[in-house]
């Protein structure tokens, strides 16, 4: 898929002499690789920019996670409704998931979905700012008719939303047509500047902080550079700011136990919560995909509602302390039994699974050998909030 000529602000070009390719990272995150004898055909004719574009002889990775990248815009007909690693997600309320990309700079040994340098995941997917952030207007604009109340752009992901390189332009579009702005990032690529820049665009950001000690920190992340002293300085620089803050730690039992109430003192000494709750306190589940850290204990809910009423009042979220409530949501295009013939459009998010687009919707085949280009027979097994998910028959 074609990057746009326009986003192309910044790249550097290196050669790699093993595999006779002329390798282009674009704007941080963006890995172009072409063949030497391919770019040398182009390079006396064309500059670099228009290489990278419209070159057809590529391969694109994401270069932080060394996955397949895929980028999406509305001129490769691949709609941004359907799937749960990029597009638009409606849940059924008046906050809708913007989920601009895919991939983590971190590899934290308890993530939900496995990201980072995980082993289950083949796939990345990153969609231009201008067609996420006009899909969205366009189902904000469906809920604003059967919905009184503020719309909210979640701005989050299967990994972290600021390594998505246009994630500032993004903001600034959504402001135009949503009511609140969120964002969820582990702070990492955060920076006091940053965060200025940020203020009077985001009204809300969602700090990941699992532990406020350093090594049980490294631990938590997979990440032995992570510095928990700048993710510290960041939610003081947040707090500081007209943007609110709330520190959202996953409890890993067996981990980080003695933490949550010191990340609760951390949070209400500089100032968490000037509108919002402070704090969202996670409990580790174990799933399908996800990691599950060694000797980790599991809760049921009941005991983990039971210990944060033991640290605290006022931990127990609720979807009112956000001021969420039910709103329509956007017409459904399959019923779950219904057997559909599909084309495989693009490869999934993990092996095994591939990409398939119909009624405006993308559908997850799960189970299959069929390749980009074919088509495949398939039966709808899950059509839950606009998520499809189909199984070769």
């Amino acid at each position: 898929m074609p990057i746009p000529y326009l986003l192309l602000m910044s790249y550097t070009k290196t050669t790699d002499s093993n595999k006779d390719e002329v390798v282009f990272i674009v704007d941080r995150i963006i890995e172009v690789r072409i063949p030497n004898r391919v770019y040398q055909r182009y390079a006396g004719r064309y500059d670099d920019r228009e290489i990278i574009s419209f070159c057809t002889r590529k391969d694109i990775f994401n270069a932080v996670t060394g996955r397949r990248l895929y980028y999406i815009s509305e001129e490769s007909g691949i709609p941004l409704i359907g799937h749960t690693a990029f597009g638009i997600i409606d849940r059924g309320t008046n906050l809708l998931q913007v989920r601009p990309s895919s991939g983590c700079n971190l590899n934290c040994i308890f993530c939900s979905v496995d990201e980072g340098k995980g082993k289950t995941k083949v796939t990345d997917y990153m969609v231009d700012v201008d067609y996420i952030s006009k899909k969205f207007e366009e189902v904000s604009d469906f809920k604003r008719r059967h919905c009184n109340a503020p719309i909210e752009a979640h701005i989050d992901g299967q990994g972290e939303p600021f390594l998505y390189p246009y994630i500032r332009k993004l903001i600034e579009k959504l402001q135009g047509t949503a009511d609140i702005i969120s964002i969820q990032t582990n702070g990492v690529m955060l920076t006091r500047d940053l965060v200025k820049r940020l203020d009077g665009y985001v009204d809300r950001i969602n700090l990941s902080l699992h532990s406020m000690d350093s090594s049980t920190a490294k631990r938590l992340s997979g990440i032995p550079s992570y510095d928990l002293d700048h993710v510290l300085e960041i939610a003081e620089a947040i707090a500081e700011s007209s943007i609110d803050l709330l520190i959202a730690p996953v409890w890993v039992p067996g981990y980080n136990d003695k933490d949550m109430k010191k990340i609760i003192e951390f949070g209400k000494r500089i100032g968490a919560g000037k509108i919002w709750k402070p704090f969202g306190i996670q409990k580790y589940v174990k799933y399908k995909f996800g990691r599950a850290p060694k000797n980790a204990r599991i809760m049921n809910f009941k005991t983990f509602y039971r210990k944060l009423e033991e640290i605290g009042e006022g931990l127990h979220l609720y979807p009112e302390d956000f001021g969420m409530v039910k709103c329509a949501s956007i017409p459904k295009k399959f019923k779950v039994g219904e057997r559909v013939k599909l084309k495989i459009e693009m490869h999934g998010r993990v092996r095994n699974e591939m990409i398939a687009v119909s009624r405006d919707r993308i559908v997850q085949v799960v189970d299959t050998s069929k390749k980009v280009g074919e088509t495949v027979n398939a039966r709808i097994v899950r059509n839950k909030q606009n998520i499809y998910v189909a199984r070769e028959t």
